[in-house]
């Protein structure tokens, strides 16, 4: 009779807290629009869309044809490893760094455009070289000194690169929390376009194999005509926000 009173109540094992109940869709919508995921999809596709490493494969390609796949993989490590902390510098000191030496960014970008474009310009006019008379003119220790200068930058990671980064960099949020998960950020996006830079450069050769020696002769060809191009338009832009500057203060 007392039974069914003193009987507690049955429990669901499989029943969650209402606190861990959790919508899988509901939960990856919060992930994806955190502003961690944010932050990461826009430094990282301004950066990788600016810097293009598997365009500029087939010119590092052929600025390093005179190596062997090891030293050619030494180089494009130590290319990513510069490219990265030219990142990191500009990202984080970068527009610091202009104002002390008053240079302004349409000066950067017209200076930066204008050895991007020279240096397309020299690739469309070389004759073309084969590896044999390339490896006994160049070796390895001349090319290594051009790892910085000029195979990082400008062609890497040059004055549209560096401006890209400053104006990222602008973004950060107020607060020494913001002040922090935003360098952390700016770690992790740094770190993953050189990534993709080394692993471009990396296989640079494999790529060329795959299109074989006419192609790539084609492919080699065409990035310097972009090359040139993107040299031209980053000097036209620099020279379009000079000449807006003029106007605006006269």
């Amino acid at each position: 009779m007392d039974v069914a009173k003193n009987a507690s109540p049955s429990v669901d094992l499989d029943q969650e807290p209402p606190g861990r109940r959790c919508n899988v869709g509901a939960c990856m919508d919060d992930f994806f629009d955190s502003r961690w995921i944010g932050d990461f999809l826009f430094g990282f596709g301004a950066l990788f869309a600016i810097i293009n490493p598997y365009g500029l494969a087939f010119v590092f390609l052929d600025r390093t044809i005179a190596l062997t796949e090891r030293e050619r993989a030494r180089i494009a490590l130590r290319v990513a490893i510069n490219a990265f902390g030219v990142l990191l510098v500009s990202l984080f000191v970068g527009s610091q760094i202009l104002n002390f030496f008053g240079i302004s960014v349409p000066a950067l970008r017209i200076g930066g455009g204008l050895v991007v474009a020279a240096t397309g310009w020299s690739m469309l006019n070389a004759p073309p070289v084969s590896p044999v008379h390339a490896r006994s003119t160049v070796d390895f220790a001349e090319i290594k000194k051009l790892a910085f200068f000029p195979l990082t930058i400008p062609l890497t990671a040059g004055p549209g690169t560096i401006a890209t980064a400053i104006a990222i960099s602008t973004n950060r949020p107020a607060g020494i929390g913001g002040l922090l998960s935003s360098s952390v950020m700016w770690i992790v996006v740094a770190l993953a376009v050189t990534t993709t830079i080394y692993h471009a450069y990396r296989n640079s050769s494999r790529m060329a194999r795959l299109l074989g020696e006419e192609g790539t002769s084609v492919m080699t060809r065409l990035s310097a005509f972009l090359l040139l191009c993107i040299g031209v338009q980053i000097m036209i832009t620099g020279g379009v926000e000079v000449a807006r500057s003029v106007l605006a203060n006269s």
